[in-house]
């Protein structure tokens, strides 16, 4: 298990409800799950109808491409789980904004707000140096 962010991953869903959704294959011109994370992975996701939409840390099961809810961080239902009626969704990999380490123009630094699962690494910054333009 491992945390992984990769480039172009996203797939749809036909999903209800407020549990794991279950995707059905790579959108023409993106990679699958299947083929950018293993059994029990963890990544950033974003799952989104046109109209309502949530963020957060889900876990991948390979076996019936089912991609579990783990944690919300954001979304159209006041940061709580979207209950999804019928129709497609968009689910694919994503580095939420709330997630990402910054260093302002003073050099201020602002953390992840915590780790992206239990035993990652990598997930922080530390020892790098950025130049603004100005």
């Amino acid at each position: 298990m491992a945390f992984v962010l990769k480039d172009r991953v996203k797939e749809t869903s036909t999903t209800t409800g407020t549990g794991n959704f279950t995707l059905a294959g790579a959108v023409d011109g993106f990679q699958s799950f299947t083929d950018a994370l293993a059994n029990a992975d963890t990544t950033y996701y974003v799952i989104e109808n046109g109209t309502d939409w949530e963020t957060g840390l889900g876990t991948w099961t390979e076996s019936g491409a089912v991609l579990a809810r783990t944690t919300v961080y954001e979304s159209s239902n006041s940061g709580n789980a979207v209950d999804w009626g019928a129709g497609s969704k968009d689910v694919f990999i994503t580095l939420p904004a709330s997630r990402l380490s910054t260093v302002s123009r003073t050099g201020s630094y602002n953390d992840l707000a915590d780790t992206p699962s239990a035993g990652a690494t990598g997930a922080r910054l530390a020892g790098f140096s950025l130049v603004f333009g100005g």
